[in-house]
């Protein structure tokens, strides 16, 4: 399984952008909650799938979303069911759904509520990239093959290029709306330091799971 494919699809600009969209929040908070969340999510997805009592579900779900298209990102966000991501949510996380939204929201400095559109619209795409993964790489579409691809998670990781997907370009633009209803648009230059310690600590975050 290739975790940093599948890093760069969930943090790539126009994910970003449209998960912005979706749950009205800027594209800088949609960062901060993805770097703050995503560890848990791929984590409760590794457990669902060595878990005997929820691993034939998580294969049911992980072989439907596989269907869903992602290559066109706008499109896909266009048609995410967010009550539906939040029912992802409570399988991914159980009892730790709720802690997890008050941790990101609270790392983030983002109300609850938007932090908790904004995961439940990316946990559905976190499925069908999970889902159209485990679907290529294994005919054993049960849960013995796709626990086996999970625990793959646990295996090597290109440093470079998930640093490179987390950290992304050295301008970025970024849409916001202003109070007349009108977007706009503002460059943003990379920038070092304190920034820059942020994102590393979410990458530690992340490759701890790897670990």
């Amino acid at each position: 399984m290739d975790i940093q494919a599948l890093m760069n699809s969930m943090l790539s600009s126009d994910s970003i952008k449209n998960l912005s969209k979706v749950s009205g929040t800027t594209q800088k908070d949609v960062k901060k909650v993805l770097g703050s969340a995503l560890p848990e999510l791929l984590t409760g997805a590794v457990g669902q799938a060595n878990d005997t009592a929820t691993a034939e579900g998580f294969v049911g779900a992980l072989s439907a979303h596989a269907k869903d298209d992602t290559k066109d990102i706008t499109s896909f966000f266009d048609k995410v069911d967010l009550e539906d991501g939040g029912k992802i949510l409570g399988h991914l996380l159980g009892n730790k759904a709720e802690e997890t939204t008050e941790k990101a929201a609270a790392s983030a400095g983002v109300d609850k509520a938007k932090t908790g559109s904004i995961l439940s619209a990316a946990a559905p795409l976190l499925m069908s990239l999970l889902g159209q993964q485990t679907s290529e790489e294994t005919e054993q579409n049960n849960s013995s093959g796709i626990a086996g691809l999970m625990g793959s998670l646990l295996g090597s990781v290109d440093l470079g290029g998930l640093l490179g997907g987390l950290l992304g370009g050295s301008d970025q633009e970024e849409e916001t709306t202003t109070s007349t209803g009108k977007k706009k648009k503002k460059k943003k230059k990379k920038t070092s330091g304190k920034k820059d310690e942020e994102s590393g600590g979410i990458l530690h975050s992340i490759l701890s799971l790897f670990k």
